[in-house]
């Protein structure tokens, strides 16, 4: 395995950031880790990169233990971490080409220039990187945790401030990753890892509350789904809220999105609603077992 995690415990104070888990992820795989805030994800990412030290258990990347082989094992990983610290000063080939000598890498321009092409900086490699958009900063980030060819990577939010189309183009370079690197990828779009990701684990208050196949999670995990209901008026969001077999409630755009454990019934007391409130139902249908269902199933 690429990344092994043992027993990790993190303990701040009194509060168990992360609580006794356990996880491996194998090269070749793309895993998507996923918590809500909070959960405990970039605590294990700093841990399994070196930057914090666990209370207990640990961690090992290519068959080598973090704590004792700290500096062998960050030579075999490549970070983004949810922070993306930079030197803005910097221009964008000077901050690769810095990188490259922390790296001892001897020939640089072409691994400079190979890693620009991958992340689809070339328009913008002549800038200052403080000159550069959120989204470009991002795909720097990227640039930099590439640059020596790593086995492993660690990537936190990796498509944070990317347009449409640029979440596209680095998506694909993931999954180009992917087929000879390890890959754990954290991200809040859900949509991204499930265009990405074949198996996912989900976090949720320090401990693991899911980890399979997602094909797996949407055969079990049938406990909730979305009811997705539109009207032609405004109207109070508590009259949602208070029906039978309502989780939550969410405004989405001119949709509102009810998660329950009963679609049928609930799109029953729907109609209901709409005849004795004089409402005018513009669209009522109900989601597939997505990952965001599972995620609120598993996380509420």
């Amino acid at each position: 395995m690429s990344i092994t995690v043992n027993n990790l415990t993190k303990i701040y104070g009194e509060q168990k950031a992360v609580n006794n888990i356990s996880f491996s992820v194998s090269k070749g795989e793309i895993v998507g880790f996923l918590g809500p805030n909070g959960a405990g994800k970039s605590t294990t990412m700093k841990i399994i990169t070196g930057y914090l030290e666990a209370s207990s258990g640990n961690a090992t990347v290519c068959g080598e233990n973090v704590d004792s082989s700290s500096l062998s094992t960050k030579k075999k990983i490549g970070y983004l971490p949810e922070s993306n610290a930079l030197y803005y000063d910097m221009y964008v080939r000077e901050y690769l080409d810095f990188l490259c000598g922390v790296h001892n890498i001897e020939n640089r321009k072409p691994e400079i220039e190979n890693v620009i092409a991958t992340v689809g900086l070339t328009r913008e490699a002549n800038k200052k990187i403080g000159q550069l958009s959120k989204g470009y900063k991002q795909r720097v980030g990227l640039a930099a945790a590439l640059i020596h060819n790593p086995e492993v990577l660690i990537l936190d939010e990796p498509t944070s401030g990317l347009d449409p189309n640029q979440i596209i183009e680095i998506r694909e370079v993931i999954k180009k990753l992917g087929q000879s690197k390890t890959v754990l990828f954290s991200s809040h779009i859900l949509q991204e890892v499930e265009a990405i990701c074949d198996r996912v684990i989900i976090i949720n208050k320090g401990e693991i509350v899911a980890d399979d196949k997602l094909s797996n999670l949407q055969k079990n995990n049938n406990s909730t789904q979305t009811v997705i209901v539109q009207f032609k008026e405004t109207i109070d969001p508590t009259l949602l809220s208070n029906l039978q077999d309502v989780i939550n409630v969410e405004k989405q755009e001119n949709n509102w999105k009810l998660n329950t454990a009963n679609p049928d019934n609930v799109k029953k007391q729907l109609l209901e609603l709409s005849i004795k409130n004089n409402l005018n139902i513009v669209s009522l249908t109900n989601s597939n077992n997505n990952l965001e269902n599972i995620f609120r199933s598993l996380t509420n």
